[in-house]
């Protein structure tokens, strides 16, 4: 891939591994109506990879859209407990609804205080309740803070068996970071496992921003790693720049990754 590619090439390939979001505490039936919609785009757009929503919107959500694009709800968000019985029960409610991806927070408070084996564990279990769906697991990067910490989240969750290791809930002060970001493609890389992906989540609202993201993954993982099975976006108001740079406007989004 080349190393800089063009506002265009980036906003298609952003729409493409968009995973177009709403988990607002206001959210209602009428909220999902419309994020459906825009999901699906108008014709010569393309859709987005993905919808995620509460799991009590996914049957709405997957009964709104055509089967290429995926359903994804979230489980133990935002706050990332380590309680069992509630991540099993929105697991059994989300995958009973029709989902086929799932968005789980790994338990950052508890890895912080040093329990990295009941962290281990519940991703275990976890990756056990949501087979044969699609397994994100978020390790909110931005309250971990450090690159040991943001490693060791990162490699708990894809020896687990993660799909995806995911920056950020969207609901802490700090989401997704450049810095973060390459600490977790590298464990990505570093793993060997070529199924792995990332997803960049929280604050990504411009295209350059998304730019930055798809070619740090291209060098780190390999250009054929930028594509929906492996890269994600997380984001909300991502489309609204994305539909600008397609209609040949500029980004109208401040760069907010550095």
């Amino acid at each position: 891939m080349k190393t800089e590619m063009s506002l265009e090439e980036a906003a298609r390939l952003a729409l493409q591994c968009l995973d177009l979001t709403s988990l607002n505490d206001g959210d209602t039936p009428a909220t999902i109506d419309t994020l459906c919609r825009r999901a699906v785009g108008a014709e010569g757009r393309g859709p987005v990879a993905a919808v995620c929503v509460w799991p009590r919107f996914v049957a709405q959500a997957r009964a709104a859209l055509p089967a290429t694009i995926q359903v994804a709800a979230v489980a133990n968000f935002p706050d990332g407990s380590l309680d069992l019985p509630r991540v099993l029960a929105d697991i059994d409610t989300l995958a009973s609804a029709g989902a086929q991806e799932v968005d789980v927070v790994l338990p950052y408070r508890a890895l912080m205080q040093g329990q990295a084996s009941e962290v281990a564990e519940f991703l275990a279990e976890v990756r056990h309740a949501t087979r044969p769906l699609t397994l994100k697991v978020i390790i909110e990067s931005g309250e971990l803070k450090t690159a040991d910490l943001i490693r060791e989240a990162t490699r708990l969750s894809l020896m687990a068996g993660a799909d995806f290791i995911k920056t950020s809930t969207g609901k802490s002060p700090v989401s997704a970071t450049v810095n973060a970001a390459r600490v977790m493609l590298e464990e990505i890389q570093a793993s060997g496992l070529g199924h792995a992906g990332f997803k960049a989540s929280g604050g990504i609202r411009s295209v350059v921003d998304a730019r930055t993201y798809l070619q740090m993954a291209a060098q780190t993982l390999g250009p054929d790693a930028v594509q929906p099975r492996r890269m994600r976006f997380g984001a909300s108001g991502l489309l609204d720049d994305i539909e600008a740079v397609l209609a040949g406007q500029a980004s109208q989004a401040v760069q907010s990754v550095y």
